[in-house]
């Protein structure tokens, strides 16, 4: 029926309504936290009505009346709107939590983790507490509080979201940063709208920065050409490790990457070797080679004075990430937490608001 998790204190109920993708609702008891099974995207009409009627069949089951209702950063998100109507009604307080906090809390409440922690959360996207969509974030994490202590380089998503789902795009926007964008209408003459973009590009029209990584795994998949136009979520990234896994390890590129003094990962380098890349399977091993270098190197200038690095986010459903950096990082003497019961994606994030609500309120001893 759900996930069912103990936490290490007890409070009051929190209702926390999740996110957008693949949601659930959490609702605690006690010291129990119940997850429903993932119900789907919000973007439609029976997602929107499973997220009511679940609410309403978990508060009866477990007889449980919500105190404190959480919800996602994100204002126009059916679950942030649901969770306020809700609260509204029964004259209850509101906590708004940003998403990668989220990924991390979640990580957090499954392993009973109360001290402080270095948070890694990397996934397609997340509104941020400056309202630009996040997605590579090095977080301080510790309870209701949490500090972002780096992101990746920002990449352009010309077309808005449409970028999200034509990676042929994303890999515009870097051959545009590298000061190659006259090769975009040649690289993808195939699309109707190249022309398009490298002038959208150019004038910085429509094209907001993400830290995404999930950004980055389908810009990455665009300039090998792996895949131009996803049909389903995260389509390049699969892609991208099954060919990396195809061609095997190899060492991470000398110099693919550079962290600057303001904690910003840019792996600029990188992308500018993968653009003259002609071995698809060669270029994904690297990528995953360098990618985990850079990151394991970015966390161990961030780790003094911590234990624990959480890893949170859709991310780090590709195996091969999660072991490689995994590895390393244990080789940097920190304790690796990673999701166990829940899945790292969306669907764990209404676990992550109901524990940052819990410790919102003082509740914890």
């Amino acid at each position: 029926m759900n996930n069912h998790i103990t936490l290490p204190f007890a409070g009051p109920s929190v209702l926390a309504c999740g996110a957008w993708l693949k949601n659930t609702v959490c609702i605690t008891r006690g010291n129990q936290a119940h997850v429903s099974l993932p119900f789907g995207d919000l973007d439609s009409a029976d997602g929107r009505l499973q997220l009511e009627q679940n609410v309403a069949r978990y508060c009866k089951v477990l007889d449980a009346q919500p105190e404190v209702v959480a919800h996602d950063l994100h204002p126009d998100f059916y679950s942030s709107r649901f969770a306020l109507a809700y609260a509204a009604q029964r004259d209850l307080p509101v906590i708004a939590v940003q998403h990668h906090h989220a990924h991390i809390a979640a990580i957090c409440a499954e392993h009973n983790i109360t001290e402080a922690v270095l948070g890694l959360a990397l996934d397609g996207v997340g509104l941020g507490t400056d309202g630009m969509p996040w997605g590579g974030e090095l977080l301080h994490v510790e309870g209701a509080n949490f500090k972002r202590l780096g992101y990746l380089a920002p990449l352009m998503m010309p077309g808005g979201d449409r970028a999200a789902r034509e990676p042929w795009r994303m890999a515009a926007a870097v051959l545009f940063q590298l000061g190659r964008g006259d090769e975009i209408t040649h690289r993808f003459s195939n699309q109707a709208g190249a022309k398009t973009v490298r002038d959208m590009l150019q004038r910085g029209f429509n094209c907001p920065t993400t830290s995404s990584m999930g950004r980055l795994f389908d810009a990455v998949a665009g300039l090998l050409g792996i895949i131009e136009i996803q049909t389903f979520e995260a389509q390049a990234a699969i892609q991208l490790q099954i060919r990396a896994q195809q061609h095997g390890l190899v060492d991470p590129l000398d110099g693919g990457y550079l962290i600057t003094d303001n904690g910003t990962l840019d792996f600029s380098p990188l992308l500018a070797a993968l653009a003259d890349c002609n071995d698809i399977s060669y270029g994904a091993a690297l990528f995953h080679s360098t990618l985990a270098a850079g990151l394991a190197d970015w966390v161990q200038q961030a780790s003094d004075g911590h234990n624990y690095i959480a890893l949170g986010g859709g991310c780090f459903h590709n195996e091969l990430l999660l072991s490689s950096l995994s590895d390393k990082l244990y080789e940097q003497g920190l304790q690796v937490l990673t999701a166990q019961q829940m899945q790292p994606n969306d669907s764990a994030i209404s676990l992550g608001q109901a524990w940052i609500a819990l410790h919102s309120i003082n509740l914890r001893p």
